[in-house]
């Protein structure tokens, strides 16, 4: 993903809005309450497994034989889970132009249900080691651990939870993005980052009218992981980040899910948001002790498994998981 240099953000404009009280001699007609639904407790050691095993196929490059491989392990980890799958194959050519053989795993489950929430991460990893704070094996894969691996491991861990508690009345996809981290560092072409979810934006496998927001993990893993409010997702859907603020923090994650702006970053749910027309936000690691605006270990060979924390990938998961089961009870 790239960070915007400029960019014009559209405030939102909130309105307070008064309920004036008025008395009347009849007893007041209390609205029932929504039932209180009670969800399922995130396993992080489940999630950090799911991150060390996408890790040790190697690099998650596009045309690569450990590309594949993994793109069949999630095909089979989600059927194992009892999702419906979707493998969405595309050929998107890259700004080096070679032609990639790409792929978007969907994961459905309440495929009938009508309303709908989206959860993605990307799975692939970068193919160079360019981070401008390294300078050692620079055109060398990276394996990506947080940069895609940690968003994937949040969401098969959600799956493996759905399938032991399924919702009842609200539909989720679960959306992994192929040659996202393909894109060309310092250039001016945007549209050479994210192309799994140019491709899907334009290629929905349901209804838009269906979703009801979309919400994005990159870089959701890290030891001391700070997930400010970003800039492109307060522009588009202030009221999701809001929510999902809100509940992170009753939840006790205020330590991760902090108040401050965030930036604006080209990231997968720019091109949901633009092309798909479907609200979604990223939640995302900016801790904003480099100048790069993401850890040190960002396109580096440092995103290894040293650097994944169980707590942080609960913290997220647990956020998540909350979010679907209110959503399911219509609170």
């Amino acid at each position: 993903m790239r960070i915007f240099s400029i960019f014009s953000i559209i405030p939102a404009i909130a309105g307070l809005l008064l309920l004036a009280a008025c008395k009347s001699d009849k007893p007041s007609e209390k609205t029932p309450e929504a039932p209180t639904v009670q969800a399922p407790r995130f396993d992080r050691d489940s999630a950090y497994s799911f991150v060390a095993q996408q890790v040790a196929f190697g690099p998650r490059v596009p045309n690569t034989a450990a590309h594949r491989a993994c793109k069949d392990w999630y095909v089979e980890r989600f059927n194992a889970y009892d999702a419906t799958v979707i493998e969405q194959a595309f050929q998107p050519k890259a700004y080096t132009g070679e032609v990639l053989q790409a792929t978007n795993v969907i994961a459905r489950y309440n495929p009938a249900a009508t309303k709908r929430i989206v959860l993605a991460a990307h799975w692939d990893s970068r193919p160079f080691a360019d981070s401008p704070l390294n300078t050692e094996r620079t055109k060398d894969p990276v394996l990506g651990a947080d940069d895609g691996a940690s968003g994937v491991g949040v969401l098969l861990e959600i799956a493996r939870q759905l399938q032991n508690q399924p919702l009842q009345s609200i539909g989720v996809d679960l959306v992994l993005f192929d040659a996202e981290d393909y894109g060309e560092m310092g250039g001016n072409n945007d549209q050479s980052w994210g192309m799994g979810a140019q491709h899907w934006s334009r290629n929905l496998h349901v209804s838009a009218n269906q979703i009801k927001y979309g919400i994005l993990l990159d870089m959701v893993g890290a030891k001391g992981a700070r997930f400010a409010r970003e800039r492109i997702s307060m522009q588009y859907a202030p009221q999701v980040v809001d929510k999902v603020w809100k509940l992170a923090q009753g939840l006790g994650y205020g330590n991760y899910f902090v108040d401050d702006d965030g930036g604006a970053v080209m990231d997968d749910h720019y091109f949901v948001n633009t092309i798909a027309g479907v609200k979604m936000i990223d939640i995302i690691n900016r801790p904003g002790t480099t100048d790069t605006g993401f850890g040190a270990y960002w396109h580096t060979h440092d995103d290894n498994m040293d650097i994944i924390d169980a707590r942080t990938l609960r913290a997220v998961g647990q956020v998540l998981l909350e979010l679907l089961y209110q959503e399911d009870g219509g609170n």
